[in-house]
Formats: structure tokens, sequence, C-alpha cells
């Protein structure tokens, strides 16, 4: 450990008190001891008194004369985190976060001890992600417990987690959890240079930096993977992408993500490969009826009658006998029924939000149909259209789903399949430019890699995944060394 030459910036107590605006949580203890003066000052409200008044006060006060000095405490005393080499600025930021400033007076010479006791909640299930099969824990607001977790279940001399710090006024450290024999070390580098280069008073949330590294900033789409269960991650890492924690965040960053990735769930790790494959594929379809279903009614019932068999369309029409509204209105007045009840279910409490969303569904749905207000038909539609956007395992996706089928919408009311297919193709040019961290986001399809295939569109039996993901670029794409044998009965003997 070296000094630092110029021990006169050091402030003292009067100056910290008036840095922190004469806060009254600000405690100064001090001790004297023949012609030693010594100063211990701390956050009242921010240390844990036990380890203060046992491990920093009482052993200072146990101490002779003589060994009382700068260079013998700070070696000696029994905290694991030490500070030394201060500057003005992280003796404040320093302070704020649970440390013990110790100032010696005759000397002009400090160090800082970890006193910190910090608020964390006990790990608990997921709350935006369910799962039947799997480990059920989450990740918490606590960095270091974030970051045992992911070692406690990767047991890898490889696995490093670098750290930054980001944020002007409020300082958050940054951890980056990658295994290096692994990671490309391209993206990895893009990643850190993106982190390091926010310029910002305060990043408040993994889901704030995440649009903050965002390649494009004005899509739609999610350009990485925000998950709260730690063997998503684990899961991810291992394939060759890079996970990002942030203190005070209980969601990670999975980084590059690419539009398939998006409706994984670890669950299909789980579940028998034939399950997998068939619920993956509910969930494509479920997403692309979403966005393209109640379109298709609007612009079959505006400007293609003839496309609607005769029998459904004389039904049809008796229901939409009595409705006053042209098909686009009556269309986008229901879809904005259906988000108001789910934003409304969402910020009422767990068991009133559920009634509301249950309940209100029912009798408005009931009521609007009985009023002639909109007929059986699209009810059934709009709400084969919410379900779908539910079915993405990770939120943000069925977010902009959900949010994608307006302007889809709007277009079929216009111009009819014509500006459906016109919607497609603005859509499918968005999504074959986007990128997640360089790398496209439509991958494997585009550029297509046929081997990469099986992990994002389909699920084949587990030793048939004898290499990572090209599309991460991994340094090591082995996985397995050698191929499993199924074992059958008249092999045992």
């Amino acid at each position: 450990m070296t000094e630092r030459n110029n021990n006169e910036s050091l402030p003292g107590y009067e100056k910290i008190k008036s840095i922190l605006n004469e806060s009254p949580d600000l405690n100064c203890r001090k001790i004297e001891a023949g012609q030693v003066g010594i100063h211990i000052i701390f956050m009242k409200n921010l240390i844990k008194p036990e380890i203060l008044n046992e491990y920093v006060i009482k052993y200072i006060e146990e101490l002779s004369v003589e060994y009382l000095h700068y260079t013998y405490l700070m070696k000696n005393i029994p905290i694991e985190e030490i500070k030394v080499n201060l500057e003005e600025q992280e003796v404040i930021s320093s302070l704020l976060k649970g440390f013990a400033y110790i100032y010696f007076l005759d000397e002009k010479k400090a160090f800082m001890v970890n006193c910190a006791n910090p608020i964390e909640r006990s790990i608990e299930k997921a709350e935006t992600e369910s799962l039947v099969y799997g480990p059920k824990i989450s990740f918490t607001e606590s960095l270091t417990s974030n970051v045992k977790i992911i070692r406690q279940n990767l047991n890898d001399y490889n696995l490093c987690t670098d750290e930054i710090k980001i944020g002007e006024r409020a300082q958050k450290q940054v951890r980056i959890v990658y295994i290096k024999d692994i990671a490309n070390d391209d993206t990895l580098q893009t990643l850190k240079e993106r982190i390091k280069q926010l310029k910002t008073d305060n990043i408040s949330d993994s889901s704030v930096l995440a649009q903050c590294l965002e390649d494009n900033h004005y899509s739609l789409f999610p350009q990485f993977i925000l998950t709260e269960l730690p063997d998503r991650f684990i899961y991810s890492i291992i394939n060759g992408r890079i996970g990002v924690f942030i203190d005070g965040s209980p969601v990670g960053i999975i980084g590059p993500a690419n539009f398939f990735s998006f409706f994984e769930s670890t669950e299909d790790i789980y579940l028998r490969w034939s399950l997998s494959t068939f619920i993956r594929f509910i969930r494509f379809f479920s997403m692309v009826g979403s966005i393209f279903i109640t379109a298709i009614y609007v612009a079959a019932m505006t400007y293609h009658f003839e496309l609607i068999p005769s029998k459904l369309l004389f039904i049809i029409g008796q229901s939409r006998s009595q409705v006053p509204f042209p098909p686009l209105l009556e269309a986008l007045l229901l879809e904005l029924l259906i988000e108001l009840l789910r934003e409304a279910g969402a910020r009422l409490p767990t068991k009133v939000g559920q009634t509301m969303g249950i309940v209100g569904g029912i009798v408005i749905g009931q009521a609007t149909v009985e009023a002639g207000l909109t007929s059986n038909i699209l009810i059934i539609i709009v709400a084969f259209s919410a379900l779908g956007a539910s079915s993405a395992p990770i939120y943000e996706m069925g977010t902009a789903v959900r949010i994608a089928r307006f302007p889809i919408l709007i277009l079929a009311g216009v111009w009819g399949l014509n500006g459906i297919i016109f919607g497609i193709c603005i859509l499918m040019v968005h999504l074959l430019k986007l990128t997640s961290l360089n790398k496209p986001y439509l991958a494997p399809l585009y550029p297509l890699r046929m081997k990469d295939l099986q992990y994002f569109l389909i699920r084949l039996p587990h030793h048939f995944y004898m290499r990572r993901p090209l599309v991460n670029r991994p340094k090591d794409s082995i996985r397995l060394k050698e191929r499993l044998r199924n074992i059958t009965d008249l092999d045992e003997f």
C-alpha cells in the first residue's frame, strides 16, 4: 500500500459536516490518549453499530499509546475491507455507503473501514418469470448475493466478474459476468466500452442500463434479455453470452440477444424435447397471431368480404348488425379496453388486481355486446390476441408485441390486406437491420446458420447439443467431447 503525498487535502470532521449540509445523521466519536487524537466519523443510520463498536472503537480504546498511529492501525484493525489513498470525493461517497472514516489529527492521515449495514431481502421466487420445473429462486437487490448465487451454481475458475463503476452523482457498482475461455473478446470489449462511456447522474435499475446500452434506442424490440432467474443467466453465459449486474437491481442483463431467444424458457431444458418443441412453436404462432389476427379481421370486414366463407359471413353479419362503429374503430376500442384492464390489474394490489382482471373482463365484455357496441366474434379475436402477447417468456418482448399490434391494425383498416403486407415488410426490414452488441438480431435465420436452428426454433434431445451456438461466436464451441451413448436394457447385461 502506497501513502498519499498530499495528506493536507484529507477532510476533517468540520469540512465533512459542511459538505454533507450539516446532516444530523453524521456522527463523530473522538478518542484521545496522551498526545494522540483520533476522530471516527460515520453516518449512524448506514453503519452496523455492532461492527463499529466491537471491531473499531473498542479495539482502538484497548490499544496502548505506542500503537495508536496510522500505520499500525491500518495494518491490524480487524475489519475485512479497508480503503487507503483517499481523496475527498471518495471519502464522502464511502461515508454514504456505510464506511467509517478514521482520521488521525496529528498525522493528518486517514483510512476507511467498511461497517455497512445493507438492507437485503431474502431469496424468493421470481415474480415475472414463473416456472413449473426447475429452480425457483431469483436474484435480489444485493449485488454481492447475486454474484454469490452465480458462483455457487457455476463452479468454474474461468468465471470472471469484472467491476465497473457508473454514475456521476450517485455511483453504482456494475459487474460484468462471463466465462473467460468462452465469451467472445470483441463482444466483451464492446460492452465494456459502452458502459464506461455512459455519462449520467444515476442508473437506477438494470432495465435502465439495458436501454442505455442498446444499439437502436428507438426500436420497439428489446435488444437485451432481462431475467430474474439464475439458471437462465448461467445457461446463457455458458453458451457464450455475457451477463451484467448492477447494484440495487434484482434483474440480470444478458447479451447479445437475438429475436428468437426471447421465446426460449429455461423450462424448455427441463421438459422432454418433444414437449419443449411443441410449446416453443405455440409461442411463435401465438405471437404472430397476436400481431395479425385482429388486423386480418378488420381488413376482411372492411375490404375483403369475399375471403370469408358465406356461412361465417352470415354469422358475423348478424353479430355486427347492431354495431354503429366501423370495424377499425370497434377493434381499436376493444384493444384499448383490454390494455386498460391489464394495466389496472398490474397496478392494483394483487388480490384486487386479479378480481379486476377477471370480473372486469367478463362484465364489460358482456355489457358491450348487449349494448350493441361490439360483436361477439371480435371479443373472441381480441381475447386470443391478448393471450398470444402474454405467451412470451420475457415480459419486454410481450410488451413489444402488444404495441406492434396497433400500427398493423391501423394499416389494415386503411388499406386492407395491402396495408398488412406493407406493415410486414416494414417490420421485417427493421428486424433485419437491428443488432444487439453489433450481432444480427434475426440470427440464426439471417445470416442463416442451419446448425444453430436447433437452439432457437426447435428443441432436440440433449445429446445433439455437442457445440455451443455459433451466433454468440464463442471461443470454445465444444460442449461435449463425445456423443452420449444410449444404454438399453440388453447393454446392462
